[in-house]
């Protein structure tokens, strides 16, 4: 399924492309939306979809500055633009953030089709492309690409010196191989097939518009992550290796384990960041759970063996339940509560409940709404509000979608169900 997620600060607008489009029909998954950039990215890390389909005139964060946050922290996303201002400057704006499609509003359920198909053509053609180049081999061994994995390779080999380090990142920087950063974290993978997991890694990479860069290793593939801060870099590490689990599972590959090592300022530290993703990976490798395992190291020290995760997620759904019935309760807010980054937050979550963080807040508010449904007979407008969502429709939408029928006719089966 390719996976899409809608922002528009226009209900109307949403309900519409929600309702039209025969999303049942066809290999595209809603998986979420939202009605502005601020409450949208968050719920964009904890979904990853594929396509992004964005308004650009909405308040708080507007859709070109959504665009700027994806294209920094997942650039392998493919962008939509919704608009309905035809104006060139916002077409210019946005054909420089790489964005796939400019489309003006109202757009009918055959015209979303339509570009709907042509921008998944567009992402699988370039996954293509990166796949017909030669053998993983040959590509190793030709020209730059050969040169830049030697180069890499040389910053985890614990016989070089830490000026060696220097002068490898300067090197690759003076070969435009390299954007200039000012932090560094490392990711160190295992998985199986060893061959194709890395295919799949490098494909991301060069996706990822210089974030990020694969070398192989014996156990798999690392991953240098390029920020510049502390923040950016973690976010940029756990976004990318939450992507990076997708597309491994997606090209069949099990026993996948990631550690993500310290961030770190300078080139002379990078094998210290690589040394911690390497310890983290090697203790998740001993866990015989065949669920990918993706630890960072400050989940990792937090409890010397990543168990941590278990407590930070225990109070971050004591929080949820607390709270849940807030429409505006988002990812950021309980990370905040709980001390974490997003992306941190997100995959930490994820991982140790078996549900993404949108996943289990839907399941709250959807369980609340079926109390309500059996024990009042208040209206299902209400019942959206007291459950914690603004927009009726939206509800009726996701309850249809999770219980499998309609508020109404889930009322109907079991209001008058002996207790």
């Amino acid at each position: 399924m390719t996976k899409v997620f809608l922002v528009d600060d226009e209900i109307v607008i949403r309900e519409g492309i929600r309702n039209s489009f025969p999303w049942d029909e066809t290999e595209y998954q809603l998986v979420g939306e939202a009605p502005d950039g601020e409450i949208a990215l968050p719920m964009i890390r904890d979904t990853r979809p594929d396509i992004l389909i964005t308004d650009i005139r909405m308040p708080f964060m507007d859709g070109l500055a959504l665009c700027r946050a994806v294209r920094r922290l997942m650039p392998w996303i493919g962008i939509v633009i919704l608009s309905g201002y035809d104006e060139f400057e916002y077409a210019r704006q946005a054909i420089q953030l790489g964005v796939k499609e400019y489309l003006l509003k109202p757009i009918t359920a055959r015209e979303l089709r339509r570009v709907l198909d042509k921008v998944n053509a567009d992402l699988q053609t370039e996954r293509l492309d990166r796949e017909r180049s030669e053998s993983l081999r040959i590509r190793m061994e030709s020209g730059n690409l050969f040169v830049k994995q030697k180069l890499l390779s040389t910053l985890y080999s614990e016989d070089a010196a830490e000026s060696d380090a220097v002068d490898v990142i300067t090197q690759l920087r003076g070969m435009d191989l390299l954007p200039a950063a000012d932090r560094y974290a490392v990711i160190d993978a295992s998985f199986e097939p060893a061959a194709a997991g890395l295919e799949a890694l490098m494909e991301l990479a060069e996706s990822s518009g210089g974030i990020a860069h694969v070398t192989g290793s014996r156990a798999g593939g690392r991953v240098l992550v390029l920020g510049e801060s502390d923040s950016e870099a973690e976010e940029r590490a756990y976004a990318f290796a939450a992507s990076a689990v997708t597309e491994l599972e997606r090209n069949g590959c099990v026993k996948i384990r990631a550690g993500i090592g310290e961030t770190v300022d300078s080139p002379a530290r990078i094998l210290q960041s690589m040394k911690s993703a390497r310890h983290i990976r090697h203790v998740l490798g001993d866990q015989e759970s065949e669920t990918p395992l993706v630890v960072g190291v400050r989940d990792f020290s937090e409890a010397g063996d990543g168990g941590s995760a278990h407590a930070v997620v225990a109070r971050a759904k004591l929080y949820m339940s607390q709270h849940y019935t807030d429409s505006n309760l988002m990812l950021q807010d309980v990370a905040h509560a709980v001390g974490m980054s997003e992306s941190r937050f997100s995959t930490v979550f994820s991982q140790e409940s078996g549900k993404t963080f949108t996943e289990y807040l839907t399941g709250l508010r959807l369980n609340r709404a079926r109390e309500l449904l059996v024990e009042t007979d208040r209206r299902s407008s209400q019942i959206a509000l007291d459950a914690g969502y603004n927009d009726a429709h939206y509800f009726s939408y996701l309850f249809k979608k999770n219980i499998g029928m309609t508020p109404g006719e889930y009322r109907a089966q079991n209001q008058n169900k002996p207790k």
